[in-house]
């Protein structure tokens, strides 16, 4: 027999009806018969406090343990693509191992509803909401609500080069720094930046990639929308020596001007929003010179997944990423030729080192969360990022995500 954890009720100062168990009797009922349809194929167990035991895993399956099964079918029932993180979060249920349960489920997710019901589910599901779009004012709020956390949050578990974005490892045993500085100049390679090169980033990070950039003797153009960052990345590049170098702008990328040998962007179009796309890579295509070239990193997924979800408001645009979207290699693909003069002549996949780099730095902040608890983050944070890092790891490990570098010519 399970027994309920002890996790601390959410304070309803900082998150707002999270206690709240939701009411829809018949929704939860629907919810729980549609959870023990999914999880009859699913190679996990699921654990009730009464001892019963549901899934297709055997003795040594992941483990999900349902301290509270009533609060968690409402939460489900209420709504199931933010429910199931909510749950966790306040201690509905537990596992040994987050990701190892989550990763069955990412392997199925296209199956998990029934598809007589998916159109149904398309009805009843909440859509993104109008205050997140990525307009320049929605932009600049929604970076804000993440990478304005704090940067001693993101330095705890980063590398040394404070790169928040997947590494690219040699081999499985490589150094996380070693891997980051790897992802780094593959994509500048692929931009072609090297001596003399004036290179637009967009999206600055904490600084690692123009750090780079200007040790290879270019000369960099920052853009960010996050003040923490911008504050953090023009300490880290002063004391790498290259500030005559390199230059940091608090700026949207449809407010950059110029003309540039390369431009350079990690992982910032998950943020774009869809109905931004054609704007993003047509602003790509202004600002690189005749012969220029662009580095691309993208998270990508599956392009029937994204038709599916292209509008769906989810857990994690609640909680970590407001206003994003992921696109597929398909999307991205036919945004290039449709709304620029580029074409992709470079690609490559590695999505299972996204998966790596996730669980180096899911482990790295559970190990050190009492430095984080210091700088002032309570039970509940601890909980949302952990299921955060946890089900990202899953999404990349069953290959429902992946992540590309791509090499854009002009």
């Amino acid at each position: 027999m399970t027994k309920t954890r002890a996790v601390p009720l959410p304070s309803k100062g900082i998150w707002p009806g999270l206690a709240t168990v939701p009411r829809s009797p018949l929704r939860a009922v629907a919810a729980e018969r549609l959870f023990h349809h999914a999880v009859r194929t699913i190679p996990v167990r699921v654990e009730f406090p009464d001892g019963r035991v549901l899934g297709a895993g055997g003795p040594d399956a992941p483990v999900m343990r349902l301290h509270r099964p009533g609060h968690f079918f409402q939460r489900l029932g209420a709504d199931a693509k933010i429910g199931f993180g909510e749950a966790y979060m306040v201690g509905d249920w537990s596992s040994p191992e987050v990701a190892d349960v989550l990763t069955p489920f990412a392997a199925r997710m296209a199956t998990l509803v029934p598809r007589p019901l998916q159109a149904l589910r398309r009805i009843a599901e909440r859509t993104q909401p109008s205050v997140e779009d990525n307009d320049l004012a929605g932009a600049r709020e929604n970076i804000h609500r993440h990478y304005d956390l704090s940067n001693d949050l993101f330095s705890v578990f980063l590398d040394e080069t404070m790169t928040y974005s997947s590494a690219w490892f040699a081999d499985p045993e490589q150094d996380l720094m070693d891997a980051q500085l790897r992802k780094i100049d593959g994509v500048l390679d692929f931009a072609g930046v090297g001596p003399d090169t004036h290179v637009l980033e967009i999206g600055t990070g904490w600084g690692a990639l123009a750090i780079r950039a200007a040790q290879r003797g270019a000369r960099v153009t920052t853009l960010t929308l996050s003040a923490e960052q911008k504050a953090m990345a023009e300490q880290r590049i002063q004391a790498a020596g290259v500030a005559d170098r390199v230059q940091v702008m608090l700026r949207d990328y449809r407010e950059a001007h110029g003309s540039y040998d390369a431009v350079v962007s990690v992982e910032m179009i998950e943020a774009v929003g869809k109905g931004y796309w054609p704007t993003y890579f047509a602003t790509l295509d202004r600002l690189v010179r005749p012969g220029g070239r662009i580095g691309l990193q993208a998270i990508t997924m599956p392009h029937d997944r994204m038709l599916a979800t292209a509008n769906a408001y989810t857990w994690m645009h609640k909680y970590v990423f407001p206003g994003g979207l992921i696109p597929s290699v398909e999307a991205i693909e036919d945004a290039v030729a449709q709304h620029t003069g580029l074409r992709v002549v470079q690609d490559r996949a590695f999505g299972q080192d996204y998966a790596l780099t996730l669980r180096t730095w899911r482990r790295r902040f559970l190990g050190r969360w009492q430095e984080v608890a210091a700088l002032g983050f309570d039970e509940t944070f601890r909980r949302m990022w952990e299921f955060y890092l946890a089900y990202s790891e899953a999404g990349f490990r069953a290959g429902y995500l992946d992540v590309h570098q791509f090499c854009l010519a002009k």
